[in-house]
């Protein structure tokens, strides 16, 4: 879900990080996930290297990088509180990057429920929301994104929306293009539950309804499912009456999606690999 956002010369990176499931199918990640994963990061600190500001939503490693505090050098950082509403394993990694920036870092603000004018653009942060449908995974912040160019807002690792305080945060602010990480359909029936599924396309379906709203780009949790599309069909079926637009975040940069997770199985079948890779 790394996005930028960039208008006159200025940029915002909102999530610079990018990961790969350790094991899918009983196997872990194919040399082509590997391959493009590394080329993808190469991208995220490219485009940092031109942003000043910088988003931490969570501490979850497919949402920031440990492993190379340098790209956070000068950067203003405004990220999650690293103490409170965060569980155990979110708190230890916050510690450790907090750590390694805090010296090299032009400035770092709690974000939480706060808003800041950058003057190119105007940042409202959410409240903590669940990372999910529980706390088990932690908490994490949305980010509504405006100036008077256009309106946009990130919902970062809702799962779904699944919660009132989730969706409400994205009803209340009326954006023009939504990104949400949708239902995590790929572990229905295991730390997915159907209810949260019912919800979750009930609350997509109230901001398709939203006035402003032009375009909502669905991606990162729900695609890691080849058949995601079937999941929520009567949430497409509802963007067509509205005459809204559904897209995936490769579709929204005009590329086709390349679903390799999804795919994990199939690769090592078409591209086989030594058995001490797999």
């Amino acid at each position: 879900m790394a996005t930028v956002i960039e208008k006159d010369g200025e940029c915002l990176f909102i999530d610079p990080g990018v990961a790969l499931a350790p094991w899918r199918s009983g196997l872990k990640p194919h040399p082509m996930e590997l391959e493009l994963r590394d080329k993808h990061w190469q991208l995220i600190k490219k485009e940092l290297e031109k942003c000043r500001y910088v988003v931490i939503t969570h501490y979850h490693f497919d949402h920031f990088n440990l492993k190379e505090p340098e790209i956070f050098r000068d950067k203003v950082v405004l990220l999650k509180d690293p103490e409170n509403n965060i569980n155990w394993s979110q708190h230890r990694r916050a510690y450790v990057l907090l750590k390694n920036i805090r010296d090299i870092a032009k400035k770092i603000e709690i974000s939480d429920g706060r808003e800041f004018d950058l003057d190119w653009v105007k940042l409202e942060f959410s409240k903590p929301v669940f990372h999910g449908a529980s706390s088990r995974l932690g908490y994490v912040t949305e980010v509504f994104v405006k100036n008077h160019t256009g309106t946009f807002l990130f919902t970062s690792d809702v799962q779904g929306p699944i919660h009132d305080d989730q969706t409400e945060f994205i009803l209340r602010n009326n954006p023009q293009i939504v990104y949400i990480d949708g239902p995590m359909v790929y572990l229905l029936g295991n730390a997915y539950d159907k209810e949260s599924l019912e919800k979750s396309i009930k609350n997509l379906k109230r901001i398709l309804e939203l006035d402003n709203l032009e375009t909502m780009v669905l991606d990162h949790h729900l695609t890691r499912d080849l058949n995601w599309r079937g999941f929520i069909e009567e949430v497409f079926e509802e963007a067509a009456r509205l005459g809204k637009k559904i897209v995936t975040a490769a579709e929204f940069m005009g590329k086709e999606d390349n679903l390799l997770e999804a795919r994990r199985k199939e690769l090592y079948q078409r591209y086989p690999v030594d058995k001490k890779d797999k």
